[in-house]
């Protein structure tokens, strides 16, 4: 990777959103919402793609309900929580708001298995066939069926969990009987760099991926969704075949937990 491309080693900046304090009131995050869903449809329509294949997940780890509420109001229809702990009580609080509904998009630990199957209508971040496994065993036991998302590490990076590219395949083949489990696409997050255009080969590789696998046959499986991209960058993801794009910062401002 070129020295313009080197990986950060701060925190993410979203260049290409609305910079934004923390404490915000209602009023900008309700016009935040308003910018990321039109730059979504203008990034759309470079693409040649239907703006209308892009949803929207706000990424509201550590934001209030309080905070949410009025993204809803603008348009927010997905909600994605990274933390199980923290997700349970909004969704109490906020559940029953007509069109929403909640992504999980953070790493899951199968303990905690039981208490998200049901809950979040998709689970971004299945990493192993083990926790597969597990998903497959508390959706039968709830009387459903989970929708997924295989995480795949697409830059081989140790501090990252996700299948290997290399490893799809096989894993596909390995949670294919599991009646309960619906995977429906892959999640991906390249790797941290100082500007947001050197996650594009990254946003691409994950695409072609899901293409060559979807050529060689999934069986119950499909490539429909694919969840990538987030403040600094998701512009890049849609432009590059991003279905489902992770928003926080851009949204509700800078989080420092």
């Amino acid at each position: 990777m070129s020295g313009a491309c080197a990986v950060a080693q701060l925190q993410r900046n979203p260049s290409q959103a609305t910079l934004m304090t923390d404490g915000l009131d209602s009023n900008v995050i309700a016009r935040n919402v308003r910018t990321v869903l039109d730059r979504i449809r203008q990034a759309a329509i470079r693409a040649g793609r239907r703006p209308d294949a892009i949803r929207l997940v706000a990424a509201t780890k550590t934001v209030s309900p309080d905070r949410i509420r009025p993204a809803i109001e603008a348009g927010v229809r997905i909600l994605g929580e990274n933390r199980l702990q923290e997700a349970l009580p909004k969704v109490t609080v906020l559940g029953s708001c007509d069109d929403v509904c909640w992504h999980f998009i953070g790493r899951l630990q199968r303990r905690k298995v039981k208490a998200v199957v049901g809950i979040f209508q998709m689970i971004h971040s299945v990493d192993s066939v083990e926790l597969a496994v597990e998903i497959n065993r508390r959706a039968e036991e709830a009387g459903l069926t989970q929708a997924v998302l295989l995480e795949v590490n697409i830059a081989g990076e140790s501090s990252k969990g996700g299948f290997a590219p290399f490893e799809l395949t096989d894993a596909l083949a390995a949670v294919e009987g599991l009646l309960n489990l619906s995977v429906k696409g892959l999640m991906a997050v390249p790797p941290l760099t100082t500007e947001p255009e050197c996650t594009r080969p990254y946003f691409r590789a994950v695409r072609d991926l899901a293409g060559s696998l979807a050529d060689r046959g999934l069986g119950r499986a499909r490539m429909d969704e694919l969840s990538m991209g987030m403040s600094h960058d998701y512009e890049i993801a849609v432009e590059e075949g991003a279905t489902l794009v992770r928003v926080g910062t851009a949204i509700f401002g800078a989080r420092h937990a």
